[in-house]
């Protein structure tokens, strides 16, 4: 007398498709949290946003200088070129909104920074020597 024992992994059509189906799901989870972890750990520390921070008032000061009032999204875009050509590995972490609210910020400490110290204000309005 003989007994029928199935093989381990021995499955029919119709279950190796939905199978395949499963693996390929799962293999695409694992990538989307291998980047999501990628980017977590890739994240800048506090001291190279500090640094960002203030590279970022000296390009909005500089954009200030150069294009005067009223082209505010001129200025943006003008930083932003900038941004990317000097931190081209932050740019592709930090989004433009992100991005646009740190030259808020650094454009609110700017506007502090000529309100305070006529020597800045000079220096924005053109009538600094270099």
């Amino acid at each position: 007398m003989s007994f029928y024992i199935p093989r381990p992994f021995e499955l029919s059509k119709k279950a190796r498709l939905l199978y395949w189906y499963i693996i390929v799901a799962a293999i695409a989870a694992l990538v989307v949290a291998g980047v999501a972890i990628y980017r977590y750990f890739g994240l800048p520390s506090d001291a190279q946003l500090a640094k960002v921070r203030e590279w970022l008032l000296w390009a909005v000061t500089e954009a200030e200088k150069e294009l005067g009032g009223g082209t505010g999204k001129l200025k943006l875009r003008q930083v932003y070129d900038l941004f990317v050509t000097r931190f081209p590995w932050l740019a592709k972490i930090v989004s433009f909104e992100l991005f646009s609210d740190m030259v808020d910020d650094a454009l609110d400490e700017m506007r502090e920074m000529l309100q305070n110290n006529k020597a800045v204000q000079q220096l924005v309005e053109g009538g600094a020597e270099a």
